[in-house]
């Protein structure tokens, strides 16, 4: 083997070592330039609207910052809304938690009968011990928690400038790239790139509107059931709901778990309607609703969501449907514009005859001819190449 050839490996396989150990250390940087650039596609569509309707097609970046001022104040007033209460009731409950501990001990109160009629206080009377151990493990982490809330809201901030930047200058990006071809390719990449930002837009509002109607159910048989802070709960299920196939398992836990302290019967009912309803958005709303918006297939939408659960988790099921959708839009421009598609009326014979006859009459020349060469029993089913 020449020298030339063993160094160009040994180079190759340097280079290729070198992007693997940078992929794997910038990975949190990625993942952040990917979740950036999901809300920066699903956003793009609403910005330009605002800057047609509101600005007359100019001004694109008072357009952008007024979309993400209002997206801004969304998510301020639904994390208000959700923290406000909690940081109430937790008040309340730090007030009274020596009393209820109290009426557990004793078996009173609605914790206090729940566990005594299913035995837990005689176990936690019995591993006191092995409870304590496991508590004091609890500090340990605390660090690692703290730095955990850090990494997060630095990845929100993150996330949320790469959306706006994104956005902003996403239409220079493109035109510079498009120009970078010839006008009949730059336009296909367009029209191609214009479908993939409204399957994003479309995925991201049949999400939501799953997460309202779960959260809607949920309040109102929380609401039935006698359950307290209804609301609050029905507001953590909605938001866990986002998350495609667990989210309303994990919401659910939550529920059920606050219908048992109330009572039994509760705890029962909220069971058994997050478990129907658990059906029935995985195999039926979710199918229906993302086959509507995404245009996706159902098979196709509970396949990609199972291949990104296994591949990322839960940022993994977040964006399968729409990395699915996009996707199949490239697929299908490819096999639309790919050279010797099928014709659009198939033939038969040497002499080329339209295989689709008239049905009222059948003429000979219309069977399929043995083609010379080909063989017994071969016929001469053909499509004419493209000119």
């Amino acid at each position: 083997m020449p020298t030339r050839t063993i160094l160009a490996t040994i180079g190759l396989l340097l280079v290729t070592a070198l992007l693997l150990y940078i992929l794997v250390h910038v990975r949190q940087v990625l993942t952040w330039m990917v979740v950036g650039a999901f809300f920066a596609i699903a956003l793009a569509p609403v910005v330009g609207w605002v800057q047609r309707r509101v600005f007359g097609g100019k001004r694109r970046s008072m357009a952008t910052l007024l979309v993400f001022v209002v997206v801004f104040v969304l998510l301020a007033a639904l994390i208000t809304a959700f923290v406000v209460p909690l940081a109430q009731e937790g008040t309340k409950i730090a007030g009274q938690l020596p009393q209820m501990i109290a009426d557990a001990r004793a078996g009173r109160g609605p914790v206090g009968n729940l566990l005594e009629r299913t035995n837990a206080l005689e176990w936690v009377q019995n591993n006191q011990n092995r409870i304590r151990g496991f508590a004091s493990g609890l500090t340990t982490p605390a660090a690692g928690v703290l730095g955990g809330i850090a990494t997060t809201l630095t990845g929100t901030v993150t996330v949320l400038v790469l959306a706006y930047l994104m956005v902003l200058e996403g239409p220079k990006v493109v035109d510079g790239t498009v120009n970078l071809f010839e006008p009949a390719t730059g336009t296909r990449i367009r029209r191609v790139a214009t479908d993939c930002a409204k399957s994003v837009t479309g995925y991201l509002s049949g999400n939501l509107l799953i997460s309202f109607i779960c959260g809607v159910l949920t309040y109102i048989v929380l609401l039935i059931s006698g359950v307290p802070f209804a609301g609050l709960i029905a507001l953590f299920v909605g938001i866990a709901d986002l998350i495609p196939l667990v989210g309303a398992t994990i919401g659910g836990v939550v529920a059920v778990l606050a219908g048992f302290i109330h009572s039994v019967p509760a705890g029962i009912a909220v069971l058994i309607f997050f478990v129907l309803y658990q059906q029935l958005e995985n195999h039926l709303l979710q199918p229906l609703v993302f086959a509507r918006t995404v245009k996706v297939n159902p098979l196709t939408v509970i396949i990609a969501i199972l291949i990104g659960v296994e591949l990322l988790g839960i940022l993994g099921a977040l964006l399968a449907i729409p990395v699915a959708s996009i996707i199949q839009v490239i697929l299908r421009d490819v096999w639309d514009n790919r050279r010797g598609r099928p014709k659009e009326e198939p033939t038969v014979g040497e002499d080329r005859r339209a295989a689709l006859a008239p049905t009222d009459r059948v003429d000979e020349a219309a069977t399929p001819a043995v083609v010379p060469g080909a063989g017994a029993g071969a016929t001469g089913v053909g499509t004419a190449p493209r000119g």
